[in-house]
């Protein structure tokens, strides 16, 4: 008789809870997603840095009290809200012929990675310190994605998202590594110390303060240490973005149009330099492919001469018997064609292939595309008297293509990009941002030379002091600082991302152990009963 008022009372409960169990589950797919959206506000072109942060907090309220199967799924949703509008660029490139199935597959793909990450992150939220080993987490998992599969996709990541704000200046002693554990780290603290908060567990916040407070007044602090000043001298720079059609993938046929365009208007700086409307120049940067090159070309010789200066030449270039290459060469007005670097890191499915039977499922035209030929020189030149970084467009997105020119004497980083593949969309913007992170990485100043814009002339803080717009014919000429000095940053080359993964992995293991123990104490607790 007395288990039948326990049955009746049971059986109103669990549709009750199962009401408030998918309740709290749909409003933390929500959160999550939304979480991964701020973080995309975060980037270029908006200067909304402080975003970034927020944005892991969310996340970090979402995943606790998470288990691995549930930290997987929310990890994937807040990677989906940051991937699918960074992205978007891609329609812009592919989608007039291939529809959307590249951007969503790409799209998906990365935010894997950070499903991973949050599955992980339920793992190392046990042990004390959760908010230190959380963001190291988050941020060993870009060490993969930059080069997995299928030659990897370093876009999006952490640090790139600030290239203003406080943070910033930790480029200069860890890189983008460091940059991005402390954006990381202070969301991750922010939102412990709001949960402690709420529970007046005052005990218990320390950590999480430290966390919070320690990245941003480190950043600050180290501003003043960020040197601008010239050290052997300045250069004067010109910048030539012809401009170029705005179509898409069908800009493969309109290298004809590209070429026309620089040449007109480099006839037009070079009326400027022999005016005097303008300085002339000790350097003058073409875009990257601006032209093809096969062997000695007359056309581009006398423009050069023209010119009158050392100039830096992007094309495709075929060398008898190999394959083409995506070069950039020195071309001396008195002496003509010299040193080159060709592009190392190419782009997946768009200058090498690397899995044709997986690509025909989004183009048929892979069969007509041949592979690239990477470089396997460091991108430093000799020009105008000066060692000169030359990363090629998505080089940029390596921390070792400009790290290893810097570390081999380049004084000064020039990044000759195409971007007018991807419209008037934020991926000129983006780039940008990344190049600005690595001036104050490297302490150099950078020169970012656009077929279509923007192009700019950066300083070694990460201050953009003159830039061109979109879709327009212009010319840049303004003096750059030349630097000597290494960061603490190129000091230590890659261990501190070598730290950060080893550290990560070891508080995966430690989270592992103590899983295991405490199941193995609850099942021994409960044999017991």
């Amino acid at each position: 008789m007395a288990a039948a008022p326990v049955a009746e009372s049971a059986e109103p409960s669990a549709p009750v809870r199962t009401k408030r169990d998918w309740r709290s589950w749909l409003l933390r797919l929500v959160l999550a997603a939304a979480s991964g959206f701020v973080f995309y506000l975060s980037f270029a072109p908006r200067d909304l840095w402080w975003l970034a942060p927020a944005a892991f907090a969310g996340l970090g309220f979402v995943l606790r009290g998470r288990r691995l199967w549930g930290g997987l799924g929310y990890g994937f949703v807040f990677g989906l809200g940051l991937y699918l509008p960074l992205l978007y660029w891609i329609q812009d490139f592919l989608g007039r012929g291939f529809g959307s199935a590249p951007w969503l597959a790409l799209s998906g793909a990365l935010a894997a990675y950070l499903g991973v990450a949050g599955a992980l992150c339920t793992l190392v939220a046990r042990l004390p310190g959760a908010p230190v080993w959380m963001a190291m987490v988050i941020i060993a998992s870009e060490t993969p994605r930059t080069w997995w599969p299928l030659g990897g996709f370093p876009w999006g990541r952490v640090a790139f998202s600030q290239p203003d704000g406080a943070f910033v200046p930790l480029a200069s002693v860890g890189g983008a590594p460091l940059v991005g554990f402390a954006v990381v780290v202070t969301g991750f603290g922010l939102s412990a110390l709001l949960v402690h908060a709420r529970r007046r567990d005052w005990r218990a916040v320390r950590l999480p303060v430290i966390a919070t407070v320690l990245p941003v007044v480190a950043g600050l602090a180290l501003w003043p240490t960020i040197g601008t000043g010239a050290q052997n001298g300045t250069r004067t720079v010109a910048v030539v973005q012809g401009n170029a059609p705005d179509v898409g993938l069908d800009l493969m046929t309109e290298e004809p149009t590209l070429r026309a365009n620089h040449l007109a208007q480099s006839e037009l700086l070079a009326g400027k330099i022999r005016a005097g409307a303008v300085p002339a120049p000790d350097l003058v940067v073409w875009p990257e492919t601006a032209t093809d090159l096969a062997g000695f070309d007359p056309v581009i010789d006398q423009a050069v001469r023209d010119l009158g200066s050392p100039t830096l030449i992007g094309a495709r270039y075929r060398a008898p018997g190999l394959k083409m290459q995506n070069t950039e060469f020195v071309w001396d007005p008195a002496t003509g064609r010299g040193q080159s670097y060709s592009k190392q890191e190419l782009v997946p499915f768009a200058e090498f292939v690397p899995a044709r039977s997986i690509a025909r499922w989004f183009t048929p035209f892979v069969d007509d595309t041949g592979d690239m030929l990477p470089g396997t020189k460091p991108s430093v030149l000799d020009v105008a008297g000066t060692r000169v970084a030359v990363p090629i467009c998505y080089e940029i997105a390596y921390d070792h293509v400009s790290r290893d020119a810097v570390q081999d004497g380049a004084q000064l980083i020039v990044l000759p990009t195409n971007n007018a593949w991807f419209g008037r969309s934020e991926m000129t913007y983006q780039q940008l941002a990344m190049a600005r992170l690595r001036a104050v990485e490297h302490g150099r100043a950078v020169v970012v030379s656009s077929t279509s814009g923007v192009s700019a002339l950066v300083e070694p803080d990460g201050t953009v002091t003159r830039s061109t717009s979109q879709f327009t014919a212009e010319s840049l000429v303004g003096s750059v600082p030349l630097r000597t000095e290494t960061t603490l940053s190129d000091r230590l080359g890659a261990w501190t991302e070598y730290g950060l993964v080893g550290v990560a992995v070891a508080a995966v293991l430690a989270g592992l152990v103590l899983r295991a123990r405490t199941r193995g104490t609850s099942t021994t607790a409960t044999r017991a009963e």
